[in-house]
């Protein structure tokens, strides 16, 4: 008995091909805004997306929310299969660790700031290779005396750590699961809720601040 014809797969819209072909070649993930201006007015572009998400979601990569936009990832069960094929990543120093998650929650942040909670002098080099590595920026200056710049992450560390935003790294109690936080924790201990947008006490940098640090 003759085998019936496997069914042919679904021929994807012309709007889902280039989708597909802007998020692949784009060196950061694709806002919808992004696409939304290049697929032309009148683009249901959450179909779009959708679309694409449906045709990759049992191939080796999938299309995956990261830093408020859409890119192609590894399938995250292939995680283990693929260690050692991707090049190292660049080690963190303890200290360059511990600035970085007080950046992370606790941003808009000053350096003296950061000192404050870590209880030690942070030196520059950490701060001047998180700004390397593209994970941190400088954000604005705080109104107080001195007028300090005050660091933040940027959608390159939300893209590195899987995250879409801010609000979703990982709180008390998940720090918790994870065996990052353990024993008897002070009274009042809380992980702080990092915020996104400017403060108000806080001045957007001018152009000429984009190198300072202090």
């Amino acid at each position: 008995m003759a085998k019936a014809p496997r069914p042919a797969a679904p021929v994807p819209s012309e709007a889902a091909r280039l989708a597909e072909a802007l998020i692949f070649t784009a060196a950061a993930p694709v806002t919808e805004a992004d696409l939304a201006a290049r697929l032309g007015p009148g683009t249901d572009v959450p179909a779009v997306l959708a679309e694409i998400a449906h045709a990759y979601a049992a191939r080796g990569i999938t299309l995956t929310r990261a830093a408020g936009g859409y890119a192609f990832r590894t399938a995250p069960d292939l995680g283990p299969a693929l260690r050692g094929t991707a090049p190292e990543p660049r080690k963190l120093s303890r200290a360059a660790l511990e600035t970085l998650a007080i950046v992370a929650y606790h941003q808009p942040v000053t350096r003296a700031e950061i000192e404050e909670i870590r209880g030690v002098t942070t030196s520059k080099g950490s701060l001047d290779l998180l700004l390397e590595t593209g994970w941190v920026r400088l954000r604005g200056r705080r109104r107080t005396p001195g007028r300090p710049v005050t660091y933040g992450t940027t959608p390159a560390f939300l893209d590195q750590f899987g995250l879409d935003a801010v609000s979703d790294l990982p709180g008390l109690d998940e720090l918790k699961g994870l065996g990052l936080i353990e024993g008897r924790l002070p009274a009042g201990f809380r992980v702080p809720q990092p915020g996104g947008g400017a403060e108000a006490d806080e001045d957007p940098l001018d152009p000429e601040d984009r190198g300072a640090q202090e």
